[in-house]
C-alpha cells in the first residue's frame, strides 16, 4: 500500500491538510499526519487536531510521498525545523515524490527542490523571478516527482492528484465520483 507522510505545523492551513488526508486515505492510501511535537496541532483558523503520530516517531519510516500543507505560520515553522529539511533532502535523493500547496512550495525553493522545475505556489509566496525554476500559475504542476498546488482552493484537485500518482487515474476517478465531483474527461 502507498504511503504518505503529512508534517502538520502549528498555524497550518486546514483546508489543505485535512484535504490532503481525507482523499488520500478515501483513495486507499496510509496516511500519517505528525506534529512537530507531541499532542494537538492548532491550525491558521484554529482549528485542533490530533496528529496520529510525531515526527520524531516516524523520522526512519519509508514513505512514498511528503505533502506540505501550507498556512502560515504553518509554513514558517515547518521551514524552520531542521527534520523536515532532512526528510525533504532524503525523499529528492531518493527519487520519492514530494508535494507542497500554498504557501509551503516556497520552503521547496529555499532547499533546492524546485531547481530546473515548473512549479506554482500561493502568489508572493515565492519569487516567480527567481530564475531557478519556472514559474506557473497553474492550480496544480507535476514536474516529475514534484507536486506543488496554489492555495486552499486547489486543495482537492491537489489532493486528487496525489492519488493519480499513488494508486493510478482509476482510483482517482473513484474518488471523485464517490465526491460527487465531476469526472475529467
Amino acid at each position: 500500500m502507498a504511503s504518505v507522510l503529512v508534517p502538520l505545523a502549528e498555524g497550518f492551513e486546514e483546508l489543505e491538510a485535512v484535504s490532503i488526508i481525507d482523499i488520500l486515505r478515501r483513495g486507499e492510501v496510509e496516511v500519517v499526519s505528525a506534529g512537530l511535537r507531541e499532542g494537538p496541532v492548532r491550525g491558521a483558523r484554529g482549528t485542533v487536531i490530533l496528529p496520529d503520530s510525531t515526527l520524531d516517531a516516524v523520522m526512519e519510516r519509508d514513505f512514498d510521498l511528503i505533502a506540505l500543507p501550507g498556512g502560515q505560520p504553518g509554513t514558517r515553522n515547518l521551514h524552520a525545523d531542521p527534520r523536515v529539511k532532512m526528510l525533504l533532502a532524503r525523499f529528492r535523493d531518493q527519487g520519492r515524490f514530494t508535494a507542497a500547496i500554498c504557501a509551503a512550495p516556497s520552503i521547496f525553493a529555499d532547499y533546492g527542490l524546485l531547481a530546473g522545475k515548473r512549479a506554482t505556489s500561493f502568489p508572493g509566496s515565492i519569487d516567480p523571478q527567481r530564475g531557478d525554476f519556472q514559474y506557473s500559475e497553474e492550480s496544480v504542476v507535476v514536474d516529475g516527482n514534484v507536486i506543488t498546488s496554489r492555495g486552499p482552493g486547489t486543495a482537492m484537485d491537489f489532493a486528487l492528484t496525489l492519488v493519480e500518482l499513488l494508486q493510478g487515474p482509476a482510483r482517482r476517478t473513484a474518488v471523485e465520483q464517490g465526491l460527487m465531483r465531476p469526472t475529467r474527461s
